[in-house]
């Protein structure tokens, strides 16, 4: 079997991807602080070396893993609008809003950042600023949304955005805190009821 031969832009990224994998593990495991530059270079099976040349730091790989996610997350929205009526669309969002908490591996990477803003004030600054960011993207799209689908908005769209995502955190911590206690099926019934009330008004 002939072996692709990778071009230089490609190789790198896949080393980046390889390195954000391994951190990702163990930042979920262990956390950032407990994480050396070594071990997640080892993880990934790369040299320290290859690490400085993708990162300028182990909190630049934690910002760069947050981003992913958040892009993921976003291009699950985005699929929302594809091909689909309003009365669709309404439904896909309910269905994404309500359970998107289920496919959330990097749940604990937000709490981990959250914590590591309020004790390094150089990393509140830059999460804070990526969360601004992170949260106009999502009120932008709260914006087309309702352009699309004709649905009027009971709240301007950068408090919806707010409340929402902090319900979401919310209800995904308690879930992650005490599984027994608030279940799947508690989760999803709360935050579709919110849903419906708040944002489709129904």
């Amino acid at each position: 079997m002939t072996r692709i031969r990778l071009t230089r832009e490609q190789s790198r990224d896949q080393t980046r991807q390889r390195l954000m994998d391994a951190a990702q593990s163990i930042f979920i495991e262990r956390g950032v602080a407990a994480a050396s530059v070594e071990e997640i270079s080892e993880a990934a099976g790369y040299t320290r070396g290859a690490f400085y040349s993708n990162f300028d730091s182990k909190l630049e790989l934690f910002l760069a893993l947050l981003r992913r996610d958040h892009d993921r997350i976003m291009r699950g929205m985005e699929d929302i609008f594809d091909d689909a009526s309003a009365a669709d669309m309404e439904a896909r969002v309910l269905q994404y809003y309500s359970t998107i908490y289920r496919d959330n591996k990097c749940f604990l990477l937000w709490v981990e950042a959250r914590m590591q803003a309020v004790r390094d004030p150089q990393f509140k600054e830059r999460f804070a600023e990526f969360v601004r960011e992170k949260r106009q993207a999502i009120i932008d799209y709260i914006d087309r949304f309702a352009a699309r689908v004709g649905t009027p908005l009971p709240l301007p769209p950068k408090q919806l955005a707010l409340g929402l995502v902090a319900l979401c955190d919310g209800m995904q911590f308690f879930h992650t805190l005490d599984p027994q206690d608030v279940p799947d099926e508690v989760v999803q019934s709360v935050l579709d009821g919110f849903f419906r009330k708040v944002a489709l008004d129904a």
